[in-house]
Order: structure tokens, then C-alpha cells, then sequence
């Protein structure tokens, strides 16, 4: 089963809301394929794909695995990705690097915030999908809503391949639409279904939704249609050939549903994934640039191309140290070869290259193009960076992450181990490009920073359990942003006596707000003869820095475009020292005239309470300087409200909730935008009041 051709392969992931049963459907899929033995079970925390002991004890998947399995004479890669918003980096970078995804709907809560924050990404990367409701046993399941919310919400073209057979408690099993045969689940662990004729009371709806399914099918091929408007049946084969073609162009979405911890529903999806989902060959070939000329460079998948991978995920294996995933695009990686980082223009030694499952790894003399697997040892390559051929470089598109947004100071409770700290802190940043850590210059103190509280959380207790590092940490604080107001240009003097030489620079710079309050922007308008193209990077680099701390209390200065306008050097009596002290006096300048103003995290919340708590939910939103944009009911007497709240407000919310609800209401939530501070909080910050 090895040397499958690359037809037979899938790359594919996993991705849905926290708790809409991901790990559980990749542990049924482990299952059924013959690669365990036993169900694992996230609440007995058995699983394989959740194998930290943070995982296994909070029941949430927070790495994503890597796990191979075979079905049907095809390879499959799986990647099970984490649910909680959090852990976004995972699913990002896992969607950057596959194929196809199989997104989880929960049938009782339908599209959740972050089912619609993964849609968003996987669209972003142009991944083909197939969508399984899952939970159908559970009260208040309803496949049919869920699918009227995927088309609303996620402005997608759903189509039922199946309809369920009862619902809730009475759920036994799925009518398949495009063969007509019902496949109810009779044993336990739902390993032989039973095929057989459909239910009576189901034959109108399951003729009705075949229909549909048909026409949705015919109205994207156009020799279907033909067929289709001559009163033509077309056959099974033709269907599945034609609904392949519409999945993958991004025209169809296939939808399953089923109740993965009831072991019902899981071998269509597989199917599904064999059927619909592509293989490398089926995506558009990677496109790169030269590192040198700029120029546009394509690799197909192939093992007769140039190599070229993507590492996406670095880890820190306690046998192998740091272990880099990749994602192999094009040509074969053989063991004791040489590989080149482009980006950082250095070569790389290759041991053995290993195909892992979960944590739990397997060597391989080589691996090709479609493939996804681990190296270890390499010593300068980390996320996002390429490695290739030597002889032909290529530099793919690196992979972009959202910034922090929530930091909090940590020590370590004795002197001695602040070498082991930093060591530790280094290597989790390696492993997770969410987290950052630095000293702050004001105050001296180690400050790590993540994307919530949750993820700082988890990365102390690392600390501690892998790292043997005990901490003490402060209280999470919110990683404000500054920007300006308005359009200034400022002017930067430096002058210096060297011995008996005048070391001068002039730089004027145009500082401009940029409209989003996103990012920054460097634009050099000042002529090559005025001054030479080796000195434009040193402005850029000067400026970068002096836009890391902003003039109002120090924060990292976004939503601003720089223009270097003018520029008095000369090659005697300037330097490269002279003109960065220059620049930074003049960005400074330019940012205190700017009329300066603090920005805060604003987060995308919903909340779900039982309808009586509604009035004191909404209440207590309104006091933490909530917006609400929308309220929907929801199954078992439930209120859905949706909104933003600034992320300041939202310490310890979860504790309110629970009070206000009597341990009924939950929430979700997620980074949005930056956005003003109130003038009256923002001089509160700033220690003016």
C-alpha cells in the first residue's frame, strides 16, 4: 500500500467548532481503517490524535496530528486540527498545506463562530470540502436547518448526499441518494451496516431531496444537464463523476451527517473523501518565485520535478529535538541527502525523513511529491520557510499568522532557572508562531503573549510538565496598538563628532493613517542618485523599529503608511548609523505630531443562554461596552446572541456567564479588529486620570 500512485492520495483535514466532535470522527475513522484496534475516547482520554496530557485531561485537542490511514486501495493523510480559537495558528497553517477538508457541524448548534472562522480560511486557500453533521442522536438534531445555515451563514451551495433515517434518540442510520440504498447501523460499533431497501415513510422525501440533488448536480455540468432536461436518469457513476468536478471547482459543497460516538455514519464519510476530495494531482500546480530574479517559478506534483516543500510545523521532540513537518509539493526527498533554505541561503543535512502517526513516528528511505511528513535536525529552517533542490531554488508563499492579542509577565521562582526558562520560552515560540515572548524595556519584566487566555494557560503548563520550568505569572493584560490621526511630515537631524570628522544625516518622512488601523507600510520616494538603493533598507529597518514603541505608553504602532520624502547624505559624512538615528528622530517627531490614539482588541462573541437569562445576558453585554448585532433561537428553549465586546472587558467573563445562567450558558470567542479606545478609558490607560 505503499507506492500508491498519487491518484490514490489524500491530503485532507478535519476542521470545525470546539466541541463539534473532530477528534472523535478521526478516532472512528482510525478505527474502521485498521489502524487501531479499540475506540479511543476523548472523554476517557484514549484517543490517539490527542495524545498530550493537557488534551487528554481538558478533553480539547490543541496540536494538530498527522495520522495516515488506507480506504478503499487510497492513502489518506489526516490532519485533526483544534477547535478552540486559540489554537488558530493549527488550523491555519494545517489548511495552507492540504488538499481537502471535511468540515464537522454540531446537528444540534448548527454553524458556530468558529466553523465560520475555519470556512473563512479554508475558502481563503481555496480548499475543496465536504461538511458532516455530526451529533444526529443528540436533542434537538436537525439536519436540515444545519444546512439551510451553511447556505446562509457560510454563503455556500450545500447539497445532501444523504438523508438521515429518524433523529435524535430514534437515529439508526443514513438513506444514500445517489445509489437509493438505506444503510442502517445495527451493532455497536457500527462496523457492518446493514444495506437495504429505504424506509416507506421516507420515499417521497428521499425522491425529493434526490431531486434537488440532481438538478444542483446538472446545473454545473453541462452534459449532465442535456441529459438531465431530456427526462434522462443519469447513472450513479455519472453523478459521483459530475459532483467530483463541482467539489473540487468550489461550485458544490457534499453534505453527510451521522453520530460519530454512536459509531453511525462514519464509513460514508470516508467514501465521500475518496469520492469527492481531491489528490495532488487534482489541485493547481504550486506556484513560487526565484529567490534571485523574482521571477514566477511552478512545481507540479511530481516525483520527477525539482523538490520543494513547505515546512509548516516545527516541534520539540524530548528523542529527536526539533522536528519540522512539511508538506513535499513537488519531487522526492531521499534519507542522508541535502536540501537548501532559500530564504535563510543555507543547506540543510537530511537523516531519515519519518511519516508520523499522531506521536508516534515510522522511518522511510524517501518520500515524493503528495506527501506529508517529518525531519528532524534541521538547524536553521522554521515555519513558513521553504526547503528545495540546490540547483533549482524556489521560495513558495510563506504562511501568515494573526498577531497576539493578550500578554502577561512570568519569572521563574528561582535565579538559577532563568537560563532554562528562556531556553524553554525559545523553543515554544519556535513550535507556535501565536506566541511571542520579549523583555519590556520599561519595566524589565519577561512578557509572553498569545492569542487568549487559554493559550497562555497551556503554554505555562508546558512549561512546567515538558520543560521542568516552574514559573510565577502575572495577571493577562491586553496588548493594546497604537496609531495616528493624521497626515504629518517630520524632519530627523543627526549630527555626531567622529574625532575630528562631522557625522550628519537628514531624513523627512510623510507619516499618513492607513484606513483599516492594520499594518504598516514603507514607500521610499527619494531618488537613487540622492540616495543609493543599499541605504533604502536601512531607513526601512529604522523605521520598523521605531514603530515597534509607540510615543503614548510604549505599545507597537499599526495602521500607518511611511514615506521617505527627502534625504540630505552624503557618502563622506554620512553613515548607516547617522541615517537610522535620523529616521527614528524623524518617526518619533512624526508620531507625536500625529495626533496619537491607543486601539484595542475587539472580539467577535456568541453567547447561548436559556431564553429566561436573555434580558440579564444582554444586560451585562451592554456593561462591558458589548454591541449586539443579532439574537437567534436555538433547540431546548436557547437564545443565540451574537456581537462584539472589546477583549478588555471580557477577563473572567466565563465565571459571569455561569452565574447569570446558573451554569446553562456558554460562549465562544474570537479576534475581530482594532478599533479606538474611549477617550475617557484610553487617559485611564495612560495613567492621566
Amino acid at each position: 500500500m505503499e507506492n500508491l500512485p498519487l491518484d490514490r492520495t489524500r491530503n485532507i483535514g478535519i476542521i470545525a467548532h470546539i466541541d463539534a466532535g473532530k477528534t472523535t470522527t478521526t478516532e472512528r475513522i482510525l478505527f474502521y481503517t485498521g489502524r487501531t484496534y479499540r475506540l479511543g475516547n476523548v472523554d476517557d482520554g484514549t484517543t490517539v490524535t490527542d495524545w498530550m496530557d493537557q488534551e487528554r485531561e481538558r478533553g480539547i485537542t490543541i496540536v494538530s496530528a498527522a495520522v495516515t490511514c488506507f480506504w478503499r486501495g487510497h492513502r489518506i493523510n489526516i490532519i485533526d486540527t483544534p477547535g478552540h480559537i486559540d489554537f488558530t495558528a493549527e488550523v491555519q497553517r494545517s489548511l495552507r498545506v492540504l488538499d481537502g477538508g471535511v468540515v464537522i457541524f454540531d446537528a444540534v448548534h448548527g454553524v458556530q463562530p468558529q466553523s465560520e472562522t475555519v470556512w473563512r480560511q479554508a475558502d481563503r486557500f481555496h480548499v475543496p470540502r465536504i461538511c458532516f453533521i455530526n451529533k444526529m442522536d443528540r436533542a434537538g438534531a436537525d439536519f436540515w436547518r444545519c444546512i439551510g445555515m451553511i447556505r446562509e451563514r457560510l454563503e455556500a451551495v450545500p447539497v445532501a448526499i444523504q438523508v438521515p433515517i429518524g433523529a435524535e434518540a430514534s437515529f439508526e442510520g443514513v438513506v444514500d441518494l445517489i445509489d437509493r440504498v438505506a444503510l442502517i447501523y445495527r451493532d455497536e460499533l457500527g462496523q457492518e451496516p446493514v444495506r437495504g431497501e429505504i424506509p416507506p415513510a421516507l420515499r417521497d422525501l428521499v425522491e425529493e431531496k434526490r431531486e434537488d440533488l440532481v438538478e444542483a448536480i446538472a446545473e454545473t455540468d453541462d452534459v449532465l444537464l442535456a441529459k438531465y432536461l431530456e427526462g434522462e436518469e443519469p447513472s450513479p457513476e455519472e453523478l459521483r463523476a459530475s459532483l467530483r468536478r463541482a467539489t473540487l471547482a468550489g461550485q458544490l459543497v457534499p453534505v453527510l451527517c451521522g453520530a460519530a460516538l454512536r459509531n453511525k455514519g462514519v464509513q460514508p464519510v470516508l467514501d465521500a473523501i475518496v469520492d469527492y476530495l481531491p489528490s495532488p494531482l487534482d489541485i493547481p500546480p504550486v506556484e513560487g518565485v526565484h529567490p534571485e530574479t523574482e521571477e514566477k517559478v511552478i512545481r507540479r506534483a511530481s516525483a520527477e520535478e525539482p523538490f520543494a516543500a513547505l515546512v509548516f510545523k516545527i516541534v520539540t521532540d524530548p528523542f529527536v529535538g526539533r522536528l519540522a513537518y512539511m508538506r513535499v509539493y513537488s519531487g522526492a526527498l531521499h534519507s542522508n541527502s541535502s536540501v537548501y533554505n532559500p530564504l535563510k541561503q543555507k543547506r540543510e543535512r537530511i537523516g531519515r525523513p519519518l511519516r508520523m502517526y499522531a506521536n508516534r513516528r515510522e522511518e522511510v528511505d524517501a518520500v515524493s511529491a503528495g506527501d506529508i511528513c517529518a525531519v528532524g535536525g534541521l538547524k536553521f529552517t522554521y515555519t513558513g520557510d521553504t526547503l528545495c533542490d540546490p540547483n533549482a531554488p524556489v521560495v513558495l508563499e510563506s504562511i501568515r499568522f494573526p498577531e497576539p492579542v493578550i500578554y502577561v509577565a512570568i519569572e521563574p521562582r528561582t535565579a538559577a532557572e532563568e537560563a532554562k526558562m528562556l531556553e524553554a520560552l525559545r523553543a515554544l515560540a519556535d513550535e507556535d508562531p501565536t506566541f511571542k515572548f520579549g523583555v519590556d524595556e520599561n519595566t524589565g519584566q519577561m512578557l509572553i503573549s498569545g492569542m487568549g487566555e487559554l493559550h497562555l494557560e497551556i503554554l505555562v503548563e508546558r512549561l512546567v510538565r515538558e520543560f521542568k520550568v516552574s514559573a510565577r505569572v502575572g495577571k493577562p493584560q491586553v496588548a493594546y496598538r497604537e496609531t495616528i490621526t493624521r497626515q504629518v511630515m517630520a524632519e530627523g537631524e543627526f549630527t555626531a563628532q567622529h574625532g575630528n570628522r562631522t557625522i550628519y544625516a537628514r531624513v523627512v518622512l510623510e507619516l499618513a493613517p492607513l484606513p483599516k488601523a492594520e499594518g504598516m507600510t514603507f514607500t521610499n520616494a527619494v531618488r537613487p542618485e540622492i540616495l543609493p538603493a543599499q541605504y533604502v533598507p536601512v531607513v526601512e529597518t529604522a523605521v520598523k523599529e521605531a514603530l515597534s514603541g509607540g510615543v503614548l505608553a510604549g505599545y507597537p504602532v499599526a495602521g500607518v503608511s511611511v514615506t521617505l520624502v527627502e534625504v540630505t547624505f552624503d557618502p563622506y559624512q554620512s553613515t548607516e548609523g547617522a541615517l537610522a538615528s535620523a529616521t527614528s528622530i524623524a518617526c518619533t517627531r512624526g508620531l507625536e505630531e500625529a495626533a496619537p490614539i491607543l486601539l484595542e482588541p475587539i472580539m467577535k462573541i456568541e453567547v447561548e443562554t436559556p431564553d429566561e437569562n436573555t434580558g440579564d445576558v444582554l444586560g451585562d453585554l451592554n456593561a462591558r461596552r458589548g454591541m449586539i448585532e443579532g439574537m437567534e433561537p436555538r433547540p431546548g428553549g436557547m437564545q443565540a446572541i451574537r456581537g462584539h465586546v472589546p477583549l478588555a472587558e471580557m477577563f473572567g467573563y466565563a465565571t459571569a456567564l455561569r452565574s447569570a445562567t446558573q451554569g446553562r450558558g456558554a460562549f465562544s470567542m474570537e479576534f475581530d479588529y482594532y478599533a479606538p479606545v474611549p477617550a475617557e478609558i484610553s487617559r485611564r490607560i495612560l495613567g492621566l486620570e
